[in-house]
């Protein structure tokens, strides 16, 4: 049961986290945010383990760096690049970026985590990836300040990529709430370092801003990457990134209902391609087979 619900729970949790942090970024600087929201999921997996009294035993050794490593590309790395762009870019757009991560990843899971696509798999991939270039390119065409925007995003899917293939070379066996945790303990340290570096904080602590943090540290970085990890480890790589084709169109929508973001007719015609190259990818007849 689990294994079927959770990629629908991870794309709604997922795509929500843009509607809420475009909210919170009326009141907050991106990083800031990212490195409150960060702390936030820090503290509460660390009180966790503490009430649970887990052992840090399987963290021994290297154990330990690997799981800080794949924290910081998968959270920090990439909600800091997104977050930075959401100043300036629609919540769909950034969405449509992050599509580009099932195509990356999987082809590296081949020649690293030895997982193989079939034909109509890989046909799949590259429907989602038009998808993508067909609305970001357009996009990116009348404004450099949104190309600009757009390619530091990319940066942040490639970090996602490359942590999403080092959790399933090095984390995969270790324990969901320890691993977890010192992801998280990563990411916020990684949050706060670039924060003092590259911003100039400003925080103006509304309700609005409050909610959208609890949101996104809550269901989304907690509820969503812990949906993400069980997929990543009940699964392949590549099937677990290719729910990312399906979070645009859900962020689009939610972006048009709730915060009145326009919704055009090529927007649409993208979502749609790119939904089905998702389907194509996971669907259980044509899952990927190990070497």
């Amino acid at each position: 049961m689990l294994d079927r619900l959770a990629p629908f729970g991870f794309v709604l949790l997922w795509s929500s986290s843009f509607i809420a942090a475009r909210v919170g970024l009326r009141h907050l600087s991106p990083l800031l945010f990212v490195a409150v929201r960060m702390s936030v999921c820090a503290v509460a997996l660390v009180a966790v383990a503490l009430l649970l009294r887990r052992s840090w035993r399987p963290l021994r050794g290297m154990v330990w760096v690997h799981c800080a490593v794949a924290g910081v590309l998968m959270n920090a790395v990439l909600l800091m690049t997104a977050h930075y762009a959401m100043t300036r870019v629609p919540a769909a757009p950034i969405a449509l970026i992050q599509t580009l991560n099932p195509l990356l990843t999987a082809a590296l899971a081949w020649p690293i985590l030895g997982e193989r696509l079939l034909p109509r798999q890989w046909f799949g991939l590259l429907l989602g990836a038009g998808g993508v270039v067909l609305i970001v390119g357009m996009a990116a065409l009348h404004s450099r300040v949104e190309l600009r925007l757009l390619l530091l995003t990319v940066v942040g899917v490639f970090s996602l990529c490359g942590g999403t293939l080092y959790f399933g070379r090095f984390c995969r066996v270790v324990p969901l709430l320890e691993g977890t945790t010192v992801q998280f303990l990563a990411s916020a340290a990684a949050c706060w370092v670039s924060m003092a570096v590259f911003e100039t904080p400003h925080a103006d602590w509304t309700w609005g801003a409050v909610a959208a943090v609890a949101w996104n540290a809550a269901f989304v970085s907690l509820g969503g990457m812990v949906l993400y990890f069980v997929m990543l480890r009940r699964g392949t790589a590549a099937r677990a990134t290719a729910n990312f084709y399906l979070m645009p169109g859900t962020a689009a929508l939610m972006a048009w209902a709730l915060l009145g973001e326009a919704l055009a007719p090529l927007t649409v015609a993208g979502l749609a391609v790119s939904s089905l190259g998702c389907w194509l990818l996971s669907n259980r007849r044509w899952s990927a087979a190990r070497r």
